[in-house]
């Protein structure tokens, strides 16, 4: 039977808003790492910069980047961090479906790296999105990333992927943005990146090592940033309309985003483009997950805030407690001066495709859960699908190419777990036993605490093997991921 969606599943499943979210708050400025008195003040209230934005011509973006630890200037301070290429976050990669991506990639760490083109549709085999390849510190691998034809326009994201310094190195400052342009542009009078992710430093300016309880839970940094800046302004007229690519790159905090006083529409979550453009009152994004918005702007000043999201408890794994977010502002929107012409309505787009009518040829399920491994005793955390942790040696799914699987996500735990799949999105079919009605394509797809979801998955285009893993960063590192292959 078809019913409606509950509230919490609906924001999950596509940021739908439902009602208008009335919660107060001040902004979110605080000291550093140990919230000594003698630790800087971050600044705050500058205007948003964009990353550098790298294009492709004529089918083709070649691009050098170098990830580093070095002296960057983040929240307004100068501190030690992980960069692409001295920024953070890194430059933007902007490419069009069809379009063949080269990176060129050098390891100035001192521990290896790799490199994941998140939620891009390529090969993950040979120097493409290929999860197995090691870059040691100090060598250097060039990636070639072809994008079909009919790739899906949108945001993706690039960040390290080798199993065992995910976490630390995406909490660190190693991440940037891509996009996929539209075939036929959407009208907007301006386009901004927003790459949201949070980080804690000392008050000397380092990244303080992540406790074991952190690791539990999923470590959520002290500052919360856009674009590497603390509550930066944006400034509009009155009907432009701007187009927001919004980027979840936080290790472990979910986004629920609410922009008060203004008109959201969105187009999308991750590569999933709904049938028509949907009005909202706010979007939640877990970890990994993008938001494709457009905002037409109205007389007043806003505040972008992140606001409270109940994301489970780490209770019974060593006294770990609640895992809820609190309120944070992370930018002013400054609406004022002449109106301008308003714009046309959003068209509808190409019908996605749906998987409910096709045929399955078979059924999974996976199977998400926590606990202490080794005992009390200085025991570490057991983080499991299937109730195994992560082999490299392994192949954990064998799946048939060109075929339609359908997978139940069940999660034991009390903590959500949002599963990213590589290079094949999944269509969200059931979620806590509730048909969806609608087409939801994501490759990120929340599996809330003591629930379930069903998706369905198409392996079409590309042969080989890569991995499914919890994109909280901290519990794939501690062996919540799995390898699958498509033969």
């Amino acid at each position: 039977m078809m019913v409606d969606i509950s509230r919490r599943n609906a924001l999950i499943l596509g940021g739908v808003g439902i009602g208008g979210v009335a919660i107060g708050g001040t902004g979110f400025i605080m000291s550093q790492g140990s919230g000594s008195p003698m630790a800087p003040e971050p600044s705050a209230g500058n205007a948003l910069v964009l990353p550098p934005e790298l294009q492709s011509s004529n089918g083709v973006l070649t691009v050098a980047l170098e990830c580093s630890s070095q002296q960057v200037s983040i929240a307004g301070r100068d501190v030690r961090a992980l960069s692409y290429n001295g920024g953070v976050p890194g430059p933007t990669l902007r490419v069009r479906a069809g379009d063949t991506l080269n990176v060129s990639l050098h390891n100035g760490l001192t521990e290896p790296s790799n490199l994941h083109v998140h939620g891009l549709h390529v090969s993950p085999e040979d120097n493409s999105d290929n999860m197995f390849v090691t870059i040691e510190a100090g060598d250097s691998y060039d990636y070639r990333y072809e994008l079909p034809a009919a790739h899906p326009p949108g945001v993706y994201w690039y960040h390290p992927h080798h199993h065992g310094f995910v976490a630390d190195q995406v909490f660190g400052g190693l991440y940037g943005a891509i996009i996929v342009d539209d075939a036929e542009e959407i009208p907007a009078t301006r386009e901004r990146v927003l790459v949201i992710s949070d980080i804690t430093f000392t008050a000397s300016g380092a990244i303080p090592a992540a406790a074991q309880m952190e690791k539990m839970s999923g470590r959520e940094g002290e500052l919360v940033l856009v674009n590497g800046q603390l509550t930066p302004e944006l400034g509009a007229r009155p009907g432009e309309r701007e187009r927001w690519r919004v980027i979840n790159a936080c290790t472990s905090r979910y986004l629920r985003l609410q922009l008060d006083g203004q008109q959201l529409t969105l187009l999308g979550i991750d590569s999933g483009r709904f049938e028509s453009a949907r009005d909202v009152d706010e979007v939640v994004l877990a970890p990994g997950n993008r938001a494709d918005l457009l905002v037409t702007a109205r007389a007043g000043t806003s505040t972008l805030r992140a606001l409270p999201y109940d994301r489970g408890a780490s209770g019974g794994m060593m006294g770990g407690g609640s895992s809820t977010s609190a309120e944070v502002s992370l930018a002013t929107f400054a609406v004022d001066g002449a109106s301008t012409e308003e714009f046309p309505d959003v068209p509808d787009q190409l019908v996605p495709n749906d998987l409910r009518s096709a045929t399955v040829t078979a059924q999974r399920e996976f199977v998400f859960a926590m606990g202490m491994g080794g005992g009390m005793n200085g025991g570490m955390m057991s983080a499991t699908i299937n109730d195994r942790t992560f082999d490299a040696s392994r192949v954990d799914a064998t799946v048939q190419f060109e075929s339609v699987e359908e997978w139940m996500l069940t999660n034991t735990s009390t903590l959500d777990h949002p599963l990213h799949l590589h290079v094949w999105p999944m269509q969200i079919i059931e979620q806590g036993g509730r048909t969806v009605e609608s087409v939801i394509w994501q490759d990120v797809v929340n599996i809330p605490a003591r629930s379930t979801v069903r998706v369905r998955v198409a392996f079409d285009d590309f042969r080989g093997r890569t991995v499914y893993h919890c994109h909280i960063l901290d519990h794939e590192d501690a062996g919540m991921m799995g390898i699958i292959q498509a033969v």
